[in-house]
């Protein structure tokens, strides 16, 4: 027992928080998955004590929120409840949308293990199960709250005839506890979910068996449909990556395109700087000629000039006065006309402008200061 109080703990700190609606859908019966395992185990028939003013018994020596109502005992266990027709299960899952009104009306002192949701809630009125299980859920089951404790119809009876089977007389085969059932107990359920509990074991196995299918299905088209979507990611990736590829070789043939332009205009840069060079010393040396040139101009010239001056000066040996100038003696003396000695013959001594008709050939020289005509 204190191995299932244990489990039942452990449980109930995996199952904390709330939840806004249903992990699966609902049915109009009681849920797939018959024969589950809860976690509870019970080796004797439990002692039930009726709820004042409701059809419903509860187990207050069990360490687990445990009812039986409409000819079903009822679990809520791990935020989930499960029916079973015999105290010890084996148990099947109820969906939120079937679970009796009347057993979800169970106040909240009754549950001997609350979840930690049912904090700060009302002890003597239901659980708020709207504003657990969310919106649609209230509007579904809608009015589930409302009702006249007056016309609460009777409870079923307890089914005491299971106190006879305990321990290894317990009968764990599901058409053993309904031959057991049928033969010391006779009441008929008015909760469709109840009715539908009862019925045939085959209809059952058949129903489990298309729930189990339509799982599979259900299953295998999520798998498909994740498959699909991991494909289409890998394909965007891959062309993503592609994408990237191509912009990191256009980036790469671009940067090597502008490398490449870079370097030819250093090239032509280069080529042309060499040009201006090349020219400049080209104009350099054509000035350096020039110059050369004129200076070898200048050295041909110079002899030419000096072999020329004594030439003249041996043609006119005397000095001859300018006009209006007179010496009395010495070889710059220059015979004035009329004077007796005569005029001198051309090349030999001096004479003035007026004597003669044309100075045409005479060469200007100051000597002495005074303007001279040396003669040819």
């Amino acid at each position: 027992m204190k191995k299932s109080y244990l489990m039942i703990a452990i449980s109930m700190t995996l199952v904390q928080g709330c939840y806004t609606a249903p992990p699966y859908q609902p049915s109009s019966h009681v849920s797939g998955y018959p024969g589950v395992s809860i976690g509870i185990s019970y080796s004797t028939y439990p002692d039930l004590v009726r709820i004042p003013g409701y059809p419903v018994y509860y187990a207050p020596g069990v360490n687990s929120n445990y009812f039986f109502y409409d000819g079903l005992y009822w679990v809520f266990q791990g935020d989930n409840w499960y029916a079973s027709g015999w105290y010890n299960g084996p148990w099947d899952r109820v969906g939120y949308y079937d679970v009796p009104v009347y057993v979800l009306r169970v106040p909240v002192r009754y549950y001997r293990q609350p979840p930690p949701y049912f904090r700060g809630w009302r002890a003597d009125a239901p659980p708020r199960w709207g504003d657990h299980w969310g919106r649609d859920w209230e509007q579904r089951r809608s009015g589930w709250d409302r009702w006249d404790r007056g016309s609460a119809p009777a409870p079923a009876p307890l089914p005491t005839y299971q106190r006879n089977y305990s321990g290894d007389r317990y009968p764990r085969a599901i058409e053993q506890q309904r031959t057991i059932r049928s033969e010391n107990y006779r009441y008929q359920p008015r909760e469709p979910v109840t009715q539908q509990y009862f019925k045939p074991r085959v209809q059952q196995d058949q129903r489990f068996q298309d729930q189990r299918q339509q799982d599979q299905r259900q299953q295998e088209q999520r798998q498909q449909d994740q498959r699909f979507q991991d494909q289409r990611q890998q394909e965007q990736r891959q062309q993503d990556q592609r994408q990237q590829e191509q912009r990191q070789q256009d980036q790469r043939q671009q940067d090597q395109r502008q490398q490449d332009q870079r370097q030819q205009d250093q090239r032509e840069s280069e080529k042309q700087q060499v040009e201006r060079k090349r020219q400049a010393e080209q104009q350099q040396e054509q000035r350096q000629r020039d110059v050369r040139q004129k200076q070898q101009q200048a050295v041909e010239k110079q002899p030419a000039e000096r072999n020329k001056r004594p030439a003249q000066t041996q043609q006119a040996p005397g000095r001859v006065r300018a006009p209006g100038n007179r010496a009395t003696s010495g070889p710059e003396a220059v015979p004035e006309r009329g004077s007796a000695a005569g005029a001198p013959a051309i090349g030999t001594g001096t004479k003035t402008a007026r004597e003669w008709p044309s100075l045409a050939g005479w060469q200007p020289r100051t000597i002495g200061g005074r303007p001279r005509f040396l003669g040819p």
